[in-house]
């Protein structure tokens, strides 16, 4: 439950930066064809994170589901011998 909601705050964080540093590219004393590839390339920075972020919480969850699994086992086979031993 707590990781999910530093997931949802860093979540609304990252959006409110991404859309802060377009309202400030927006308003710079660039021409518009600098800034629309100042935007681009920012963009596209920003994809390539959730990209990265995505494929890390997927790793992290496969963990997760892999050691939950292992539990499970671990206490199926103690059921198992205590029932033997009743």
């Amino acid at each position: 439950m707590a990781a999910n909601n530093w997931m949802s705050k860093s979540g609304f964080f990252l959006a409110g930066a991404g859309i802060g540093a377009v309202v400030a590219l927006l308003f710079a004393p660039k021409s518009g064809k600098e800034t629309r590839r100042l935007i681009v390339r920012t963009a596209e920075e920003g994809r390539d994170y959730v990209a990265t972020q995505g494929k890390e919480l997927r790793r992290q969850a496969e963990d997760a589901v892999g050691k939950s699994r292992e539990f499970v086992a671990k206490q199926k086979d103690r059921l198992a011998e205590a029932l033997k031993a009743s």
